[in-house]
């Protein structure tokens, strides 16, 4: 009994010297972002400098599957030019470095219930009313059995899912053309803070984009964007407040129960 409780000591001391050891890192880690954060104790969150979304570490040029390359045709003595919109100059964004304007409109809405029910009853039962037209069995004058084998089985299930979802966003961002792919589709990204008192709202759009679908005023409703990639969140003061200690954090992720 006694090496049993050692075991059992062993294994809790060991959880809990787990526990605290990820605690300390996480505190450690996170030391110099609480060092800011007490820096900046009475200022606004600061915005973050305009740069060039490329030079940002981590950024990869989007490859996507290209048609094969089509011959360039040529219309001898003709002013019109293959490929134009219109007969002069196209104002809307082709290329490296052009802006465009992304409406943000985001209506979606999730309403989908289930209900599941099986069940099945069975029963098998089998026997002799007579042996041979007799009451008794032979020789051992014993009555004949009038159940030989019975057996029940009984099985149900019920499930019951639901999902509620309803997001709702409506707004325009600039974006930059930051590619522009063999097929002439173009890469954009676009990137907006406001701060407002001691929050910063910001919302982050990126995708590619079609320059057929960019309309006349140099518009391009979210919807048409592949591979879309739309953010929209803040930080500052309000958002510290609404999300759990680090701490909490870290004890949720370490803790079994």
């Amino acid at each position: 009994m006694s090496t049993f409780v050692k075991v059992t000591s062993m294994k809790i001391m060991i959880v809990v010297r787990n526990a605290v050891l990820a605690t300390l890192t996480a505190s450690l880690l996170s030391s110099c972002a609480a060092f800011d954060r007490l820096k900046n104790i009475g200022e606004p969150p600061a915005l973050a400098a305009v740069d060039n979304p490329t030079a940002r570490p981590g950024y990869k040029p989007v490859q996507m599957p290209m048609p094969a390359a089509q011959p360039a045709s040529y219309n001898p003595n003709s002013l019109w030019r293959n490929g134009s919109r219109a007969f002069f100059k196209d104002q809307r964004a082709h290329q490296v470095g052009d802006i465009l304007t992304v409406k943000v409109n985001i209506t979606d809405k999730a309403n989908i219930a289930n209900d599941t029910k099986r069940s099945r009853d069975n029963k098998e039962d089998s026997g002799i009313d007579n042996f041979f037209g007799k009451s008794k069995v032979p020789i051992l004058n014993s009555a004949v059995p009038t159940r030989i084998f019975t057996a029940d089985s009984n099985s149900s299930s019920e499930g019951k899912g639901s999902v509620d979802r309803s997001e709702a966003l409506s707004t325009n961002v600039a974006g930059v053309v930051t590619q522009v792919l063999p097929n002439g589709n173009l890469v954009i990204e676009g990137r907006q803070e406001i701060r407002v008192n001691f929050e910063i709202r910001e919302l982050i759009v990126a995708g590619v984009v079609r320059p057929e679908d960019i309309e006349s005023d140099n518009t391009i409703d979210s919807s048409k964007i592949a591979q879309a990639r739309i953010a929209y969140g803040g930080r500052g003061q309000i958002s510290d407040v609404q999300q759990p200690r680090y701490g909490q954090q870290v004890l949720d992720v370490v803790l079994p129960f």
